[in-house]
């Protein structure tokens, strides 16, 4: 998932395995965000909730007993740990969703992964056929795709995980 640079190629095209985990987290776009303002918002709650509820008790279902405390921590490093890593990626999604110079495109993409509307909605908020949608969702995609293996996005996954 490296970047693929053609000889003569001044920007490297995402690849169909790149493009594909694009609209994987186009389509996650949205409850990343919802996370992030949540766990903004209540990090000291969701921490107390880990040491006090049963999320902790065990984090195995294989466990015969469990140290509550510290699976309780462990569950609080785990959600530092995903708020960061959706902090980095949703950053880089959007800078990529601002790269694209087609308006219509743009407003379809918007409408559908950064509000987080459904197709059926997208098509009433945009004043857009349904195959334009469709067309728009796929060509704006491919755009964002490129504008990510050109930002490291690829490589930042690959290396987090």
């Amino acid at each position: 998932m490296a970047m693929a640079y053609e000889q003569g190629e001044l920007f490297a095209k995402a690849s169909e395995e790149e493009i594909t985990e694009t609209e994987f987290y186009l389509e996650r776009y949205r409850d990343m965000i919802l996370f992030i303002e949540d766990f903004n918002g209540f990090q000291s709650e969701m921490a107390q909730v880990a040491v006090d509820g049963e999320a902790a008790r065990r984090l195995s279902a294989d466990e015969l007993h469990a140290d509550k405390t510290a699976n309780a921590v462990i569950l609080t490093e785990k959600q530092k740990w995903m708020y960061e890593r959706y902090r980095v990626y949703t950053f880089m999604i959007f800078r990529a969703y601002n790269l694209i110079p087609h308006q219509g495109i743009k407003k379809v993409i918007k409408a559908r992964f950064i509000e987080g509307h459904n197709r059926s909605n997208t098509i009433l908020f945009t004043y857009a056929s349904g195959s334009t949608v469709d067309r728009y969702i796929e060509r704006g995609t491919k755009m964002i795709a490129n504008s990510l293996v050109q930002m490291g996005f690829f490589d930042e996954i690959l290396k987090r995980n």
